[in-house]
């Protein structure tokens, strides 16, 4: 018999690092298995071989997480603005699921099964119903068993904390991660109180994914744990951010920037940036370091590597690269045989090859969230007079 994995909680009150995967919904878009708008993973039961090999992309990097590819999997998203399934939720995150097993059992990987923010919480639907959303896709993750449960992806501290009273239920270890900067949540609920209110709820490793950059991430977990300590309590740490720099961004993140989705990638972070990231993260106190959006094997593979000293071993994808730029010796021209050393990418400062690309952008603020009737849901598909008042509205801003 194959021996028992240490589970997340060990792991992490031994001191560990553990390092999560990438952002599926944004890898898979660009390869074409997903599409922009919904952001659903239908995916993982139409193209599973497409999801399958992505995991082993990030596990060959160096992650010991394979979270389901389950984000906005709930039936009133998966349902939401004329989006046409052929799968059901259900088959969606039972595939998910074994995909996510599978591969992890070709490693020392966990299993983490994922809940996220609903278009029911925005359409002002109560506690009850968007809880009973949770439900549903949790029995999934029971029948199962996965290792643990991540509530990821919540712009509202209220409803995470719904998520994490419905997951404690399972007696697993629950995972909580906001998706905010350091002003705090939509109705500005600072990170340090959001974090309270997590642990409270019931969850052991607390966190921010996805919205900003990894530094603005790091900053508010930062804050998080200071909030968590003052109040006496004790939780592990996470951190999942974009692979973007978002400097310009407001309360809202990325998807306010106009280059969002399609225009991103003049923005995309360098894998010496990930290890700026991943040293950062470490010396905060965060143990928990993965990545949401943007992030691709290489960039976990940075991580990991910068890590190495702390865990103890490099990552399998290591062997097609060497550190510091060092395979780079074996170029046959000089001038690139001169960029194999760590202080030429430390200092290089990129060029975006863009002479009329300014270098921020002035992000969409609406300043709207739950509650307010831009933000009310439907099944039906959006009309093209509601789009009309859309774009004439955008003109404005």
């Amino acid at each position: 018999m194959a021996p028992v994995k240490k589970g997340i909680l060990e792991r992490l009150n031994a001191g560990e690092v553990v390092i999560g995967d990438g952002g599926f919904v944004f890898a898979l878009e660009k390869r074409g298995y997903v599409k922009a708008g919904p952001w659903t993973p239908e995916a993982a039961a139409e193209y599973p071989e497409a999801v399958r090999q992505l995991h082993r992309e990030f596990l060959r990097a160096g992650a010991n997480v394979m979270q389901t590819f389950t984000f906005y999997a709930s039936d009133d998203k998966l349902e939401n603005r004329g989006n046409k399934l052929t799968f059901t939720g259900a088959q969606i995150n039972e595939a998910a699921c074994d995909l996510a097993r599978e591969v992890a059992n070709e490693g020392d990987a966990l299993v983490a099964g994922g809940v996220s923010q609903t278009p029911s919480y925005l359409s002002c639907k109560s506690e009850k119903e968007v809880k009973a959303i949770f439900k549903k896709q949790l029995d999934v993750f029971i029948k199962k068993d996965v290792d643990f449960l991540i509530a990821e992806y919540f712009e509202h501290v209220e409803e995470a904390v719904w998520a994490v009273e419905v997951l404690k239920e399972t007696g697993k270890p629950v995972a909580a991660s906001l998706c905010i900067g350091p002003d705090g949540d939509m109705h500005g609920i600072s990170p340090a109180e959001c974090a309270v209110r997590l642990v409270k709820a019931g969850a052991q490793i607390v966190g921010i994914n996805c919205h900003f950059d990894p530094m603005t991430c790091v900053k508010a977990v930062k804050m998080m744990k200071e909030g968590v300590e003052k109040a006496g309590l004790k939780a592990h740490y996470m951190v999942q951010p974009l692979a973007y720099h978002t400097p310009d961004c407001n309360c809202q993140g990325f998807i306010d920037l106009p280059e969002f989705p399609f225009g991103l990638e003049p923005r995309i972070l360098s894998r010496w940036d990930m290890h700026k990231y991943a040293r950062e993260s470490y010396n905060a106190g965060i143990h928990f370091i993965g990545g949401c959006c943007g992030f691709e094997p290489y960039h976990i593979r940075a991580v990991a590597e910068e890590l190495a000293p702390e865990r103890g071993f490099l990552p399998a994808a290591s062997e097609k690269h060497g550190n510091w730029g060092a395979g780079l010796e074996m170029h046959t021209k000089p001038w690139v045989r001169a960029r194999a050393r760590r202080d030429y990418w430390e200092n290089l400062k990129p060029a975006s090859g863009r002479p009329q690309c300014p270098s921020m952008a002035v992000p969409d603020g609406w300043g709207v969230t739950k509650g307010h009737a831009d933000l009310m849901q439907q099944r039906e598909a959006t009309s093209q007079d509601q789009l009309k008042q859309l774009f004439d509205r955008s003109k404005t801003h």
